[in-house]
């Protein structure tokens, strides 16, 4: 199995299963001289575990140990390794669907190409494996916080409540983050929030879950970065993010709302402020021909449903090859939009952070 390793000069690879005995990265590339400790990277991961009304019960405390990499406090120029290991693992759950391929899932696709799988949780397929992401996002976004860029998300959407977002400005996105990081949701709006959370609770009492849109947006991002054909800026943050598991549509700016409106209305107008040159609206999403503005980069990220589900399913046992129905146990998240949020921002931080890098901004050691 290839295609386990992701960026070019700041590089991570993620290993291990959702049953195994752990999970975790390799960073490769990071600047030496930057400091870099274990509470940096338990930050990120606190924000992703599971845990609470909404999402899976198993409770993982997703401690991370940092095995190399670091000396007296800073990182050394060499390999990060980071472990967490899988406490709260209950594989009996799957037993009874080993050969029986979960509509919606990766399972039958693996099946397929590989001919033989680790089937507990979804093994390497699981999101268990973004545990790994989120720690090698934690190093890109200490970098990042050096030039005074923040990769910030929240939940707009959830099951069809969506949530009025207005921001003009970096402190209007700092505000909306900040309120949805007291939501149990990432929903930055006190009404929508209850609303969906009714919602939530109605579905998964219904056996059943729900997708919805996370917004991402990169604050005080250097103008330039990219590069006008098959190194768009926005052409390297898609890839990134439709590698996430549950992803299953990326947009920039105005996104899909450029095909019904007019030149004249999407254009942002330049002008100057203070003798600097601006743009008076943002509906490129920071990106113009592939090359970053200066404005804050925004993306909207549509999440799958969770296709893990109690509710009676049409399936094939592999093993006799026939139609059986499906009932899935276990412990899952009923909508998995919240814990996706800090999962998308680290891979927009590690892009940026390769990409600054390919260019010359971030030097080899601080």
């Amino acid at each position: 199995m290839s295609g386990n390793v992701f960026g070019n000069v700041f590089r991570i690879s993620t290993w291990g299963e959702s049953h195994g005995k752990a999970v975790g990265c390799v960073v490769d590339g990071c600047p030496s001289n930057l400091e870099l400790s274990e509470k940096d990277i338990q930050k990120e991961l606190d924000r992703r575990k599971p845990g609470g009304r909404f999402a899976s019960k198993r409770m993982e405390k997703d401690e991370v140990e940092l095995l190399s990499g670091i000396f007296e406090g800073k990182t050394t120029g060499a390999p990060i390794s980071m472990i967490v290991y899988n406490r709260d693992v209950k594989s009996e759950h799957y037993e009874n669907i080993r050969s029986k391929p979960r509509p919606g899932h990766a399972d039958l696709t693996y099946w397929i190409k590989y001919k033989h799988r680790d089937w507990r949780g979804g093994g390497r397929s699981s999101a268990r494996e973004t545990v790994g992401r989120v720690a090698g996002g934690a190093v890109a976004k200490k970098i990042l916080g050096k030039y005074g860029i923040k990769v910030i998300g929240y939940s707009v959407e959830i099951g069809g409540v969506s949530c009025e977002i207005k921001a003009e400005s970096e402190e209007d996105y700092l505000k909306i983050f900040k309120k949805s990081e007291r939501s149990e949701l990432r929903v930055p709006e006190r009404d929508a929030e209850k609303r969906i959370a009714e919602l939530i609770e109605n579905v998964r009492k219904e056996g059943d879950s729900l997708g919805g849109i996370a917004e991402i947006v990169i604050l005080n991002p250097p103008a330039g970065i990219g590069d006008p054909v098959f190194n768009r800026f926005s052409a390297l943050l898609s890839f990134a993010i439709m590698s996430v598991p549950a992803v299953r549509g990326v947009e920039v700016g105005s996104g899909f709302k450029v095909s019904r409106m007019r030149g004249s209305e999407n254009n942002d107008p330049i002008v100057l402020r203070n003798g600097e040159i601006k743009l008076l609206t943002n509906n490129c999403g920071g990106v113009l021909g592939g090359i970053t503005t200066g404005t804050p980069v925004v993306l909207r990220v549509a999440i799958k449903p969770t296709p893990s589900i109690s509710k009676l399913q049409r399936t094939v046992d592999l093993d006799r090859m026939e139609e059986v129905e499906l009932r899935i146990e276990g412990r899952h998240d009923p909508c998995i939009v919240p814990r996706a949020i800090p999962v998308l921002e680290a891979m927009c931080a590690m892009a940026l952070v390769d990409q600054m890098m390919i260019e010359g901004i971030i030097p080899r050691s601080f």
